[in-house]
């Protein structure tokens, strides 16, 4: 008799036991590239996040690039919208796992002296997404291919997915794969390697920028499912002068494209730089033209 391998399963941690360290969890995701860490904020506050997405995830329109099925309503800009997001995006487990593995530092001369200078991560992204019914799986991916990390320091990128609803396999949980953020650009990852992670409201899944995964296909007939992410990145990924807040918007309407892209308008493919899930320079400029990306 031939004896089947048995598929990975996520390492699951509680973030109520004492014993749960922010440790811990780095060293589950250098190793796996995923953890699920159970209670990370209370049923209460997963609720309230819930309340406060409801409006904005009914108001959603389809994604018309395709990376979305459209039976996926979205929210974005969240810490902007809801408190309750803010309180998540701010969770202490969360910040010093991210601290820990998503800084940047950095050695160099200065003059006579050598000089260390370090930073903390910073948001790439905050999004909600509504799954329902009927919904197919999206394509396999990193988030960390926004910002071609190939000749950079991985990972660049963390990513928390938090339970609002329960999560299950039939209703689209996240699938991932463990262990591929160790491989090489050649390695293609495959549906059948990808597992879902189940949660309860309040628990999350955790895991890095260059881990392969997708939102799972819903194949139920009436259970919707949804999560809430927020995306850190390093904090070296931005402009050094913050144009967005140096050149007033009013200005920024007079000038050219070229200029506008030049002052971070633009969006740079696949998907930084995206506003409400739309290009910047069409939805502020109503520009049209070869570099307008339609997302």
């Amino acid at each position: 008799m031939v004896a089947v391998a048995k598929k990975p399963s996520f390492v699951r941690l509680d973030a109520t036991n004492p014993s749960t360290t922010p440790a811990q969890v780095v060293e589950v995701l250098e190793r796996e590239g995923g953890i699920i860490i159970e209670n990370l904020i209370s049923k209460e506050l997963a609720q309230q996040i819930k309340t406060d997405l409801k409006p904005h995830f009914d108001g959603d329109t389809p994604d018309k690039s395709g990376f979305f099925p459209e039976t996926t309503q979205r929210a974005s800009g969240l810490l902007g919208i809801s408190d309750a997001c803010v309180e998540l995006a701010c969770n202490p487990l969360y910040i010093n796992v991210a601290n820990a593995m998503v800084s940047s530092s950095y050695t160099f001369w200065r003059g006579d002296h050598q000089e260390t200078v370090s930073g903390k991560p910073i948001i790439s992204s905050t999004v909600g997404f509504r799954v329902n019914p009927g919904g197919r799986q999206q394509v396999l991916h990193r988030d960390d291919n926004d910002y071609h990390p190939n000749d950079k320091k991985l990972p660049v990128m963390i990513g928390c997915v938090t339970a609002l609803t329960k999560t299950t396999k039939e209703n689209g949980a996240t699938i991932a794969i463990p262990g591929s953020h160790l491989w090489g650009p050649d390695r293609r990852p495959l549906d059948e390697e990808a597992i879902p992670a189940e949660l309860e409201p309040g628990d999350a899944l955790i895991f890095l920028g260059n881990t392969y995964h997708a939102g799972g296909a819903n194949i139920t007939e009436n259970d919707y499912r949804e999560t809430v992410g927020i995306f850190l990145c390093q904090p070296t990924l931005r402009p050094a002068e913050n144009q967005f807040l140096m050149i007033p918007l009013e200005r920024v309407r007079q000038l050219k494209p070229q200029a506008q892209r030049l002052l971070g308008y633009g969006l740079c493919e696949p998907g930084v730089g995206f506003m409400n899930y739309q290009d910047p320079m069409r939805v502020l400029f109503g520009v049209e033209d070869e570099e307008t990306v339609n997302m």
